[in-house]
């Protein structure tokens, strides 16, 4: 594996979060809806963050290395109801320890689902982002799921539940499977570097 693109490590706790340079990404949305397979798109390896078909899978705060500079960090994700509420509220625990000191934060991709409206924890994390005042991008994955046809009513609808003044610079259609969106969120990644 490349030393540019690569798996830095995982923690719960974090004094024992990795080596972690002055540029990262956090990657924020429920259990089971792509933050895996975006990474990995973005990474173009298959399976440089495990993926599963089970919700839930993602137990720590991860650390990947993109580009020999660019550190997205992929947070638990939230909403998911078939673990313990104790393990949920480890899970929330985790984040807000994570999000509560954004030393090194450039900024946050929150992802949705855009086959389904927020959720009230989705429109949580939103206005937390909005309170933060740092960059944001809102993705929507599995476009492949739906006819491209409708992905500017899946959008509109995704922007009515949030915020309807987002442009379309701050909300994108994305797909694993096929790439759409993949530039654009490079862009993003991109810009927070100037």
């Amino acid at each position: 594996m490349s030393e540019q693109t690569r798996f830095l490590g995982g923690a719960s706790r974090k004094e024992d979060y990795p080596f972690r340079p002055k540029y990262e990404v956090a990657l924020a949305g429920r259990s089971n809806v792509g933050k895996s397979s975006l990474v990995n798109c973005l990474a173009n390896r298959h399976q440089l963050a495990r993926i599963s078909g089970t919700p839930g899978k993602t137990r720590n705060v991860n650390f990947y290395l993109l580009q020999n500079e660019i550190v997205l960090v992929d947070l638990p994700g939230y909403g998911y109801a078939k673990v313990s509420k104790g393990e949920r509220e480890r899970w929330r625990k985790m984040i807000e320890e994570y999000l509560a000191e954004p030393e090194n934060l450039r900024g946050i991709i929150q992802i949705l689902d855009i086959r389904h409206l927020p959720s009230q924890l989705d429109k949580e994390m939103f206005a937390w982002l909005q309170a933060a005042e740092l960059p944001f991008l809102l993705v929507a994955t599995k476009a492949d799921k739906i006819k491209k046809g409708q992905w500017g009513k899946h959008l509109q609808q995704i922007k009515k539940e949030l915020d309807s003044s987002l442009t379309k610079e701050q909300l994108v259609a994305f797909s694993a499977e096929t790439g759409v969106g993949k530039e654009k969120v490079w862009g993003f990644l991109k810009s927070l570097r100037e």
